[in-house]
Order: structure tokens, then sequence, then C-alpha cells
């Protein structure tokens, strides 16, 4: 794919561009914020609201999380502010922040390592105050500007030769190694399936690609043995469910059966708000964060999960599209892969949550509890709508042009 196409204007349609951006330049916040695509943020809105919902529905009946959906809700507050200020900031300043946000995602990957808290079975947060954060999110989006910022300098109309995809595999695999040792094999697939986007998109051969996911494939059985011992036993779990293997249903398929059970107890139309069995009786662990998904099945059923999906199809079919639109070769990298980012999120959880994936620790955005993925996922929102804003800048190696 050549970056030629992407950025050369007539010189009629140059002017034109010219003006308008400088028109734009002299709007203010106010005069900024009523030209953002408030259909595509209002649909963000009401899923996050969902998310809400579903958290007190899925908590309340405990003590010690009656509160999440208020924590949630406050959290999405913030985070709604935070990918407003983004939106209004113009790609050059995006570019120029990406590898010192890439080199201190790596700085914090690093001191999880060296003084990590462990939760759930890794090392994978940091305690800093009273706020623990999960750095390994934060990497996703990070490693897909830096991969963007790096193409953004290195391609040419001349190149897209196999060499320059190295680099690129090098900025991707640093943070991706660091993550797979805490251990979080999830998220270090998320990674890797997001910048690989990024790579594909940038133009290198889908030849080299399908070789890669064979080289990949290949690898499974070493990497099986290098993982933790419970991460084994979620794919031996899972392969046995595949294979039709009996499992012990009250031991480690215990979590996926029970969701599965509420999905299917949801029906067509569901049983109600607040009115699940499972969800209500709290039979399925992780029922606020990865497996939220299973009291939506419950309690709204097969057209309230559809219903779901489909919101999710359409924010990512329009960032999707709004990408394709931008005329800076970074602009339209690190859109789509903060787009690849988001969609990987829901293809990982939906798969894990109906059986098709090994359990791998993965929320779903908007809706699941927890601040550090709610804020990755509002700031990938942010960079999808600031490149959507400045969709007419063009980019030079020196900047905006």
């Amino acid at each position: 794919m050549s970056r030629e196409g992407y950025t050369g204007f007539s010189r009629g349609e140059a002017r034109t561009r010219t003006a308008r951006s400088l028109s734009f330049e002299n709007v203010g916040a106010l005069g900024k914020l009523a030209k953002l695509p408030w259909g595509f943020i209002l649909l963000i809105v009401a899923m996050a609201l969902t998310g809400v919902a579903m958290l007190y529905s899925s908590a309340h009946t405990n003590p010690g999380e009656a509160n999440l959906w208020y924590l949630q809700l406050t959290r999405f507050g913030m985070s709604f502010v935070l990918m407003l200020v983004l939106a209004l900031l113009p790609l050059s300043l995006w570019r120029t922040l990406a590898i010192p946000a890439y080199a201190f995602t790596i700085l914090l990957l690093i001191l999880v390592e060296v003084m990590g808290v462990t939760g759930g079975g890794a090392q994978r947060w940091l305690q800093i105050g009273p706020v623990a954060v999960q750095p390994s999110e934060f990497a996703k989006l990070a490693t897909t500007m830096a991969l963007a910022w790096y193409y953004d300098r290195v391609i040419t109309p001349t190149s897209g030769r196999i060499l320059i995809h190295i680099g690129a595999l090098v900025i991707m695999l640093i943070p991706a190694a660091l993550i797979f040792k805490q251990p979080d094999f999830g998220t270090t697939l998320a990674l890797v399936a997001s910048g690989g986007v990024v790579i594909f998109l940038a133009g290198l051969s889908l030849r080299v690609i399908l070789f890669g996911v064979i080289a990949g494939i290949a690898a499974v059985p070493g990497i099986y043995f290098v993982l933790a011992d419970y991460q084994r036993e979620r794919v031996d779990t899972f392969l046995a469910q595949m294979s039709g293997e009996s499992t012990n249903a009250l031991g480690e398929s215990y979590q996926i059966e029970q969701g599965l059970i509420a999905i299917g107890g949801g029906g067509f139309n569901g049983k109600g708000w607040l009115q699940g069995i499972q969800s209500q009786q709290d039979y399925v662990p992780e029922q606020h964060t990865d497996f939220i998904l299973t009291v939506i099945g419950e309690e709204f059923g097969f057209l309230g999960t559809t219903t779901l999906l489909l919101g999710f199809a359409v924010i990512l079919g329009w960032a999707f599209y709004s990408a394709s639109q931008s005329q800076s070769w970074f602009g339209r990298l690190a859109s789509a892969g903060a787009a690849a980012t988001v969609a990987f999120y829901i293809v990982f959880n939906v798969g894990m949550v109906i059986g098709l994936l090994p359990v791998v620790g993965m929320p779903l955005p908007l809706i699941s509890y927890g601040g550090t993925a709610m804020l990755t996922t509002m700031a990938c929102f942010g960079l999808i709508l600031a490149a959507h804003m400045h969709r007419d800048e063009k980019l030079s190696s020196t900047g905006l042009i």
C-alpha cells in the first residue's frame, strides 16, 4: 500500500483544504466542540451507561461491590472529558507525543517487573498512591502511536521494502515481551493483533503475514510450556471443551459453564433487568468485569446482546471509515490502529465468554468495570476523533504543511 495515494492533492484541492484548515484553526474551543461527530459520541455514551446499568445489576446484591456502578460512572465522566480534550489536539501534536508516550509506557512495564502488584495470577499492576494502574493497557495505544510515527517517518513513495517492517516488529515486540512475562497472554495477543493491523495497512505483503501466522501456529506448542500454570489450565480446559471431553464443572471449567448457563437462560428476550438468576445470585465469577456479557445475555437475552454488538459494530465501522478519510499517513495508521485496539478487546472478550477462546482476562470496552481499561478505550476514541477533526491535515517530516 503506497503512502503517495493518501497524501497527494491536486493544486486546487490543496488550496481548498488549506483554506478549510485555516478557518478551522481560527474557531475557538466551543466551535471545535460543535464540529465533533456527536452522533458517534452519543453512541459511546449510551454504551457506557449500559455498562453502568449492568454493573449495578451484577453487583448491587454484594455489599462489598454495591458502589461499583457509581465508581464506573465517575471514571467514565472523567475519561469522557479527557476524550474531548484529546479530540481537539492536532495530529502534529499527537505525532510529537507518540515516542515519549511509548518510552514512558516501556518504563512503566519495566517498573511492573521490579515493583508490580500481583492480581489475578499475574504481576501486572503498579500501585501509585491510592490508585492501581495496569500499564499493559496503556501499551496498546502507545504502541499503535509509535508504529504510526515510525511508518510516517520512514516510508516514502519509493519505499515499502520488507526490511522497513523489521523496525516496526521490534517496536511492537518489546512491549509484547514485557507483557507476556507478567504473564498476561491475553493482552499480549491483543497488542500484537492491533499492531499487526497497523503493519498490514502500512503495506506488509499478505504473503508475509500468512507466513507469520503459520509460524505463530507452529510455535504454539513451545509457547504452551512457558505459560504460567493457571494459563495452561485454562488452555487445557478450553481444548477439552472444544473436543467434547468431560471437565470438572466445579473446578477449572466452572466459570465458563456458569456463564454459558446464564446466557442460555436469557432466551430471546431475557428475564429483565435485575431479574437474572445467575447474575443476582452471583454464580458467575468476575461477572462485573470480564464476564459482564453473561449478565446482559441473561437479563436481556439474544435481542439485547445482539443490540449491544450492533452498537459496537456501528462504532467500529464509523471509526475505520473515518480513518480511511484521513489525508495524513500518521492520522490514517494511528486512527485505524486505535480502532483495531478496541475491536480486539471486543473480539477476545466475546469469544472468551461464549467459549470460542480460552479465558484470557480481557474486559469488554465501555461495559466492564475497570479504570485503566476505560481510560485506554476513551483515549483510543480521542485519537480517532482527533484524526477525524483534523483529517485534512497533511503532515511532513517536519510537521504540518
